[in-house]
């Protein structure tokens, strides 16, 4: 067989998901809106060989094995159902992004997975056909194979749960910078994390129901390119997200000290005039949402603190391609 190789960016999302109805089939509890970006990318390489006894995954020149390694090929499984594929598959990839850091390391890595793995199983997969398929591995994916502004629409099935762009071509002035504050895996994982929220906070109904209006209001932000807007509705969907941690029971959360810092250190940038905003996934690491035009004196600013290798600048990204 063929090897196909695919590269998906990560997205990082405006408008949270936080929690599935669906545990099977990624079927989240609400609607969700994300920016691709260009910095942080995925790209994977796949070939099914009849000669294998097992799926044989590697990351980073590295074996993929436990928890991680069975997520992939539970994935390629599904694959070889929908495909009728029936060997096993050399999977190569490569990450240009921490993973599992909150960076949407499994975004970019499950959409570049779906893209290749499809193609080489013979599979021509239109991209909503393919947002569906990424969306069973990791459930931020659906949204990577598409660039711009990507809006997941919830659904109630597996045919209704899908991605949509809502404006692939961003010409406006909006780009984030990525505050680099731990590269090492987290200790409580994003699907652990929400099952927790969704099963003990008291607060979960108000959430979708907040969410939703979020999403109205972020989508007429975009359409009407006002950056103040989109930069003040992420930066308060983010921290309703994370006040959901603090009351599950029992409670957790994603933050360290340098994300407060990180946090204040934006706050007070923006009492100076400076339009800048900040979001944070499940994760410690810090984005900002902010124009290039800004972005030198914000990188300035927290130069002040943060070591310039940690602040990486990231501009609205491509969706799927094929290397």
């Amino acid at each position: 067989m063929t090897a196909v190789t695919a590269r998906a960016h990560t997205n990082i999302a405006l408008i949270k998901y936080w929690g599935k109805k669906d545990q099977a089939l990624m079927l989240p509890q609400n609607s969700s809106l994300s920016l691709t970006l260009d910095h942080f990318y995925t790209d994977t390489q796949v070939e099914f060989q009849p000669a294998l006894t097992a799926d044989v995954i590697t990351l980073d020149d590295q074996p993929v094995t436990g928890r991680g390694g069975q997520r992939i090929r539970n994935f390629l499984d599904l694959i070889r159902t929908q495909s009728g594929q029936t060997d096993f598959a050399k999977v190569t990839s490569w990450n240009h992004v921490p993973t599992a850091a909150g960076l949407a390391s499994s975004a970019s890595g499950f959409a570049a997975l779906a893209a290749a793995a499809s193609r080489a199983a013979g599979m021509q997969l239109d991209r909503p056909a393919l947002s569906r398929l990424a969306r069973r591995g990791s459930g931020s994916a659906t949204r990577s194979i598409y660039g711009g502004f990507v809006e997941w629409q919830m659904g109630n099935d597996d045919q209704s749960s899908q991605a949509v762009p809502l404006t692939e071509t961003v010409d406006w002035d909006i780009q984030m910078i990525a505050i680099v504050l731990d590269k090492h895996a987290k200790k409580i994982s994003s699907s652990a994390g929400m099952a927790r929220v969704v099963a003990t906070s008291p607060y979960y109904p108000a959430w979708v129901q907040q969410t939703t209006q979020d999403l109205v209001d972020m989508k007429q932000a975009i359409l009407s390119k006002n950056l103040e807007l989109v930069g003040t509705i992420a930066e308060a969907n983010a921290m309703k997200m994370h006040a959901l941690n603090l009351s599950a029971t029992p409670p957790f959360t994603y933050f360290e000290p340098e994300s407060l810092i990180a946090m204040t250190m934006i706050q007070d940038l923006r009492n100076e005039g400076v339009s800048c905003y900040y979001t944070m996934d499940a994760g410690p690491n810090i984005k900002v949402i902010c124009s290039a035009a800004e972005t030198p004196t914000i990188i300035a600013k927290l130069g002040q603190h943060f070591d310039k290798h940690q602040l990486l600048v990231a501009k609205p990204g491509p969706g799927i391609t094929y290397l």
